[in-house]
């Protein structure tokens, strides 16, 4: 019997030693990949991680602590409305300016407070795929009859999948209904108001903070794009005025911590990122050592940073490996890609689809990458399939979402972003 339990270890030991012996360090096209990888993850890093991952932590710890239980249930929970749940999931990307990945804390957040697993999968999809942003830039430069797809394509599929995922794990669903109906309802302690104004300062740091630039240099998305830290500056100082006036922080306290973001502001104009940096830092000293629900929130915000970053990095670097950066070459020659998705056959539909879901994309990117592989021949109905499946899922995010709610939900969630993609994808592509 000891024998029998240690084939198990000296399996592992064969099986990586191999892989260190037969490594192809030295092959040009997996040098190039690792190069990639490690490219990749340094643009994430320097990009994402910073503007839009961690107010997005800081969102989602505050959903688990200042969005009352009830709050969640009444809108999103098993026992809700069906359609105010779906239209309110369905609609909330409008407003989030977000990747696949920044998406995820706050999906991770509403899902632990008890929504329903349709309206949280409508969520997961919707928040990543209804840009507004992109749908207008993908109109622009894609056609209108592209972006009006994608805008459709988009609405559609989040309540679908929401739809489906309730109906294939109904069962749960029903257990889960249950037992929120015996709930007893908890005391608010603050008006929904507050909360609102709360929430949306912090919506307003993320968006401006990542707002991109427009590809023209004038008009009013420009002037939003020239004007981006200034506003992301006084929805910081708002958020300042809300902790001091709602939320009980002693106003020493809050001025000392802003003030070294205001001044780093001034005199590093031109690198706005540093006065960002130091404002998180200085919120984070300011409520991580206090015993009360601003104390809360930040253990909270610092809980989906330890489940999610890891995962994150991790499926950015081998994402990178297999497919390297936009206009890269990773393991998977991207020439392959590019003559698999011409024409519009299923097998062409399918493979955009599933590329796309594998593949990272950072919030409006996909939008010149997809110019390039139409100019390579790529078919109109792969393209759409591309869009819909591409925004929404990416090999990080799948990794998270598999911690959040487990390998099977997770893999019929992906297989149906896939499988409803290359439809549409087909249909597009048979009309236009």
């Amino acid at each position: 019997m000891e024998w029998k339990r240690e084939w198990k270890p000296l399996t592992w030991i064969i099986a990586i030693f191999a892989a260190c012996y037969y490594l192809p360090v030295g092959v040009v096209r997996f040098d190039n990949a690792v190069l990639e990888a490690l490219h990749l993850v340094k643009w994430y890093a320097q990009e994402h991680v910073l503007l839009c991952l961690v107010p997005a932590f800081f969102i989602a710890g505050a959903i688990a602590v200042f969005v009352s239980q009830a709050s969640v249930l009444k809108y999103l929970g098993a026992n809700a409305n069906k359609v105010v749940a779906y239209g309110v999931a369905s609609i909330s990307g409008s407003v989030l300016a977000v990747c696949s990945c920044t998406i995820l804390p706050l999906f991770s957040g509403i899902y632990k407070m008890g929504a329903g697993l349709g309206p949280a999968t409508a969520f997961l999809y919707s928040g990543p795929a209804i840009n507004i942003l992109a749908i207008i830039l993908t109109a622009r430069i894609l056609g209108p009859e592209l972006g009006i797809a994608r805008a459709v394509g988009a609405v559609v599929f989040s309540i679908v999948i929401g739809l489906l995922m309730h109906f294939f794990f109904r069962k749960e669903e029903m257990a889960k209904a249950a037992v929120q109906a015996a709930m007893p309802q908890p005391e608010v302690s603050r008006p929904l108001w507050q909360n609102v104004i709360y929430f949306a300062a912090m919506v307003g740091i993320l968006v401006f903070a990542n707002w991109g630039k427009p590809a023209t240099s004038s008009g009013t998305w420009s002037m939003i794009y020239n004007n981006k830290w200034l506003i992301t500056g006084l929805f910081s100082a708002a958020l300042g005025i809300i902790l001091m006036t709602w939320y009980n922080l002693p106003k020493w306290q809050v001025i000392v911590a802003g003030l070294p973001a205001i001044i780093l502001a001034f005199l590093f104009a031109g690198h706005p990122t540093i006065a960002f940096v130091a404002g998180v830092l200085g919120l984070s000293l300011l409520i991580s050592p206090r015993e009360d629900e601003t104390g809360d929130w930040f253990q909270e915000s610092w809980g989906f940073a330890k489940q999610i970053l890891p995962l994150l990095l991790f499926g950015v670097l081998i994402a990178g490996i297999l497919l390297g950066r936009p206009g890269g070459e990773g393991i998977i020659p991207s020439a392959w890609v590019s003559q698999a998705v011409g024409g519009n056959s299923i097998m062409a539909n399918f493979a955009a689809s599933f590329a796309g879901a594998f593949m990272y994309f950072a919030t409006l990117t996909e939008v010149p990458i997809l110019q390039g592989l139409i100019g390579n021949g790529m078919g109109k109905g792969p393209a759409l399939a591309l869009l819909l499946a591409g925004p929404a899922l990416s090999l990080p995010n799948m990794l998270v979402i598999r911690s959040v709610m487990g390998t099977k939900k997770t893999l019929v969630f992906v297989s149906l972003v896939i499988t409803m993609a290359t439809i549409s994808g087909l249909i597009f592509g048979a009309i236009f």
